[in-house]
C-alpha cells in the first residue's frame, strides 16, 4: 500500500516513513501543504496522513480542497492540538481520523490499518483465496495452515494482489502500490518478488495461484 505523508517536521516524517517502511508500505513524504496538494492530485494513495499546521497551505485547507475536488483517499490528521473543538474542526473539514501528537507508532499504524479496512471495504480483516489466508493486521500469511514467511516487501505485493484478486495489475501499479517515488525500481525488480512468491506460496499446493497474464502483468486467482 501507498502513503503520502504531509509534515514539514523532517526528524518526525523521517521516524514516520522508516516505521512505515519497516512494515511494508511505501511511503513519500511532502514537506508543505502545496506539494501535498499537487502529490494527492497527481499520484494514487491509499491513505494521505495530513500534518495540521503546514506552511503554504495549511492541512485544514488542503483537506478541504481535496473533499471539493471529489478525492476521497482516506485522510489521518496530526496535530499538536488537543482541544476537542480543534479534533471536531479536523474531522468536518473532511479528514476521517485525527492522531494527537505525540503518539506511539502503533497506534499510527493501527489507524491507518483501520482506515485501509474501510477505504477496501473489507468486512473480515483477513483476505482469503483458495486456501491461502493473509491477515494484514498480524502481518501473518498462511497456505493450508502452514504458516509462510514473508519479507515485508513479499507481503506488500502480495497484499496488493489479494486485493485485486482474479483481477490482472501490472508491473507499474504493484510499483505505484508498493515502493515510494524515492526509489529507484525497474519493472523486473517486480518480476524476482513474483518468482520468490511464488516458491513461497505455489510450490507444493494444488493449484497455482499467481498467474501470468503475458504482456501485461499478473494475477491471483483461485
Amino acid at each position: 500500500m501507498r502513503i503520502l505523508l504531509v509534515e514539514d517536521e523532517k526528524k518526525l516524517a523521517m521516524s514516520i516513513k522508516q516505521g512505515l517502511t519497516e512494515s511494508g508500505l511505501a511511503v513519500d513524504i511532502a514537506p508543505d501543504g502545496e506539494e501535498g496538494l499537487y502529490s494527492a492530485q497527481s499520484e494514487s494513495y491509499d491513505v494521505i496522513i495530513l500534518d495540521l499546521g503546514l506552511p503554504k497551505i495549511d492541512g485544514l485547507t488542503l483537506c478541504q480542497k481535496l473533499r471539493k475536488e471529489k478525492n476521497f483517499i482516506p485522510i489521518l490528521m496530526l496535530t499538536a492540538k488537543t482541544r476537542t473543538e480543534d479534533k471536531v474542526v479536523g474531522l468536518d473539514s473532511g479528514a476521517d481520523d485525527y492522531l494527537t501528537k505525540p503518539f506511539e507508532f502503533m497506534e499510527l499504524r493501527s489507524r491507518i490499518n483501520a482506515l485501509l479496512r474501510r477505504k477496501f471495504q473489507v468486512v473480515a480483516p483477513i483476505l482469503k483465496i483458495a486456501d491461502l489466508e493473509l491477515d494484514p493486521a498480524k502481518r501473518t500469511a498462511t497456505r493450508g495452515g502452514t504458516n509462510i514467511v514473508l519479507t515485508p516487501k513479499e507481503f506488500a505485493v502480495l497484499e496488493y494482489l489479494l486485493r485485486n484478486s482474479d483481477q490482472t495489475v501490472t508491473r507499474s501499479q504493484i510499483i505505484d502500490h508498493v515502493w515510494d517515488y524515492d526509489s529507484e525500481t525497474l519493472s523486473n525488480v517486480v518480476d524476482v518478488f513474483i518468482a520468490t512468491l511464488r516458491k513461497k506460496i505455489d510450490n507444493g499446493g494444488k493449484t497455482k495461484l499467481i498467474k501470468t497474464v503475458h504482456g501485461v502483468g499478473y494475477k491471483i486467482s483461485g
